[in-house]
C-alpha cells in the first residue's frame, strides 16, 4: 500500500501525534516514500527473523502506528498479520495466539509482563519491539540487514486477521483477503470522490488493529491527500492539533467524535475547515452529528455514516447535513451501496418485520471474510448458503428501503423497544450527558447508566422531565466514564456493563461525590 502510494504521491505528508517504538528516530511528521521505506527495512528485519511467506505473525504491542507499519511489513513479504488490540487481557491473548497455531509474536516488554509464560511454547518465536526478555529477541537487532523484494499474494489468500470486538465475549479471529479488503475500499472510494473533489488533508483516529484502518490509509493514500494519525482522543490535544493542521475530513470512531463535541465551542475553530465527517463501526447519535456539522464554516459539509461489521465491512451508507435536527431518527443507518452491498431483514417470529416487531438484519457483500481462524463451524452458522450474512442486529426497512437499525439481538430488553433510540432521545434533551448506556438490570428491567461531562452530578430533575415520554427506566445509575468497559474501537460492552452492574462493581458517582461532602468538616 505504502510503496504503490510512494510511487505516485511520494512527497505526500504523514503527520503522527506519536513517536513509534519500531523507530522513536523516525520523528512525527515524514513523506510516503520515507514511510515505505520504514515498511521495507521492517518486512526485511522479520524476514531476517526467519519469518516466511505464508507465516503468521501475530502482533500484540503497545498502542502505535507502528501496529499498522508491523502488518504492512509482514503482508510485504507475504506473511499474514494477526492484530491483536493493546488492551486484550493475557489470558485472552493467549487463547488467541494459540489458535494462530503457532505464529511469531511481534510484541514489546510492556505486553510481554502481562502475558503467562506459556505464550513462548505457543508461538514459533517471539520479537520485541521495545525492551529486553532473555526469551525474546529484539527486532532492532537485525537492523541493516539485506533488503527483500515485496511479495504479491493471489486475491483469494489470506492477506490480514482482525478480532471482532468481543462484546458477547472471547473475541473471534476474523480472516481477510486481498479480494475482501478491496471490496470493502471500492463502496468507500465511491462516495468519497463525488464528495471532496480537492485536496484536503485527512485525519483519521481509528483502532491501529482494525481492518477499517487499512481502507481509510488507502483512501487517503491513493488520492496523495495529506495524512494525520492520531492515537490520543483527548479533545484538548485534538483541538491543537486541529487548529494548526486545518483538517477537511475527519474519520474516527462515533465515541471520538462524542468526545470532540466540545471542540465545536473552541474559538480557534479546530472544525472550522471541515468538509466531510467519516464515522463507521455504530449509528452516531444525532446530538453529535447537529453540533459538529455547525461546527465547520465549510459550505455543505456532510456527515457521513457507514453501518457496518468487522465480518463484512461498510454495508450501508447515509448522508447528513445541516438540515439535520435533533429531532430526526438516529436509527435510520440509510441504504446499501448500489452493485456492491445488500440488505434484507428477516423475520424473528414469522410476522413481518417492523418498527414494533423488528427481524435480523443479514448483509451481502464481497466484502465478507473467508473464516473465522479456528471456528469454521462458528463461521457457518452465520452466513446462509446463498451468501446471507447474519449481522447479530434487530431492526425493519421501511417501504422506500432505508434500514432502521434498533438493537444488538442480545441486548434486546422485553417490552422496551429499542433501547438505541432511547440513547439517542437522552442525548438530544440532555446537553451534559457524556455517555448513557441501558442495559437490563438483575430483575429484567431496563437500568440507565449515565455519564456527565466531567463527572457532574445528574439533575434529578432535568432527567425526569428527559425520561418522561420514554419506556419505563428504573432509576439512573451515574458511573465515570474510564469505568465503563470498552472495546479496542471504543464500543461499550453492554453484556460486560450488565454483569458490573448486577455485582455491585463501579462507581456511583452521586453516591461518592454525597459520601465525600458528609464526611468533610
Amino acid at each position: 500500500m505504502f510503496e504503490r502510494a510512494a510511487r505516485r504521491h511520494g512527497a505526500n505528508v504523514l503527520i503522527l501525534d506519536h513517536d513509534l517504538d519500531v523507530a522513536p528516530e523516525f520523528g512525527r511528521r515524514a513523506t510516503v516514500a520515507e514511510v515505505a521505506d520504514l515498511v521495507a527495512d521492517l518486512s526485511s528485519r522479520l524476514h531476517a527473523a526467519g519469518v516466511r511467506s505464508g507465516g503468521r505473525v501475530v502482533v500484540h504491542k503497545s498502542d502505535g502506528f507502528d501496529i499498522t507499519l508491523l502488518a504492512c511489513a509482514a503482508a510485504r513479504m507475504g506473511a499474514v498479520p494477526v492484530l491483536l488490540s493493546p488492551s486484550l487481557d493475557g489470558a485472552t491473548v493467549t487463547e488467541l495466539v494459540r489458535r494462530t497455531e503457532r505464529p511469531t509474536l511481534v510484541t514489546d516488554r510492556a505486553k510481554l509482563a502481562d502475558l503467562p509464560d506459556s505464550v513462548f511454547g505457543l508461538a514459533e518465536r517471539v520479537l520485541l519491539t521495545s525492551g529486553s526478555h532473555r526469551d525474546a529477541v529484539p527486532l532492532d537487532k537485525f537492523a541493516g540487514c539485506e533488503r527483500v523484494p515485496s511479495v504479491t499474494l493471489p486475491p483469494h489468500r489470506p492477506a490480514l486477521v482482525t478480532h471482532t470486538s468481543g462484546t458477547t465475549g472471547t473475541p473471534k479471529l476474523a480472516v481477510h483477503t486481498g479480494f475482501s479488503l478491496q471490496s470493502r475500499y471500492r463502496p468507500q472510494a465511491s462516495v468519497l470522490a463525488p464528495l471532496v473533489r480537492g485536496r484536503e488533508t485527512i485525519a483519521v483516529h481509528v483502532s491501529f488493529v482494525h481492518s477499517r484502518l487499512v481502507t481509510a490509509l488507502a483512501l487517503a493514500l491513493y488520492r496523495g491527500f495529506p495524512l494525520v494519525v492520531l492515537r490520543d482522543p483527548d479533545p484538548g490535544r485534538v483541538g491543537d492539533l486541529f487548529a494548526r493542521l486545518r483538517p477537511g475530513i475527519l474519520e474516527a470512531h462515533p465515541n471520538s467524535f462524542m468526545e470532540w463535541e466540545e471542540l465545536a465551542d473552541d474559538p480557534r475553530g479546530p472544525l472550522a475547515n471541515v468538509k466531510l465527517f467519516s464515522s463507521t463501526f455504530d449509528a452516531i447519535h444525532p446530538r453529535t452529528v447537529h453540533r459538529l456539522l455547525r461546527a465547520t464554516r465549510r459550505r455543505s459539509p456532510v456527515f457521513g455514516q457507514l453501518y457496518g461489521q468487522s465480518e463484512v465491512g461498510p454495508a450501508v451508507v447515509r448522508g447528513f447535513t445541516r438540515r439535520r435536527t435533533l429531532d430526526d431518527d438516529g436509527r435510520c443507518v440509510g441504504m446499501p451501496f448500489p452493485g456492491m452491498t445488500d440488505v434484507r431483514v428477516v423475520s424473528r417470529n414469522g410476522l413481518p418485520p417492523s418498527e414494533r416487531n423488528p427481524g435480523h438484519i443479514e448483509v451481502r457483500s464481497d466484502g465478507r471474510i473467508v473464516t473465522y481462524l479456528g471456528e469454521q463451524d462458528r463461521y457457518e452458522a452465520q452466513v446462509s448458503a446463498d451468501g446471507w450474512w447474519r449481522m447479530g442486529d434487530v431492526g425493519y426497512r421501511t417501504r422506500w428501503g432505508c434500514v432502521h437499525l434498533l438493537d444488538r439481538e442480545v441486548d434486546l430488553i422485553d417490552g422496551f423497544g429499542s433501547t438505541l433510540a432511547a440513547e439517542d432521545a437522552l442525548f438530544g434533551r440532555l446537553a451534559g450527558l457524556a455517555e448513557v448506556i441501558i442495559v437490563p438490570g438483575p430483575d429484567g428491567r431496563a437500568v440507565p447508566v449515565v455519564c456527565t461531562k466531567d463527572d457532574r452530578p445528574l439533575d434529578p430533575v432535568a432527567w425526569r422531565r428527559a425520561v418522561s415520554t420514554l419506556p419505563p427506566m428504573a432509576d439512573p445509575v451515574q458511573w465515570r466514564l474510564s469505568e465503563l468497559p470498552q472495546t479496542a474501537t471504543i464500543k461499550i460492552k453492554r453484556l460486560e456493563l450488565a454483569r458490573l452492574l448486577a455485582a455491585g462493581a463501579g462507581t456511583d458517582v452521586t453516591e461518592s461525590d454525597r459520601s465525600q461532602k458528609e464526611a468533610t468538616p
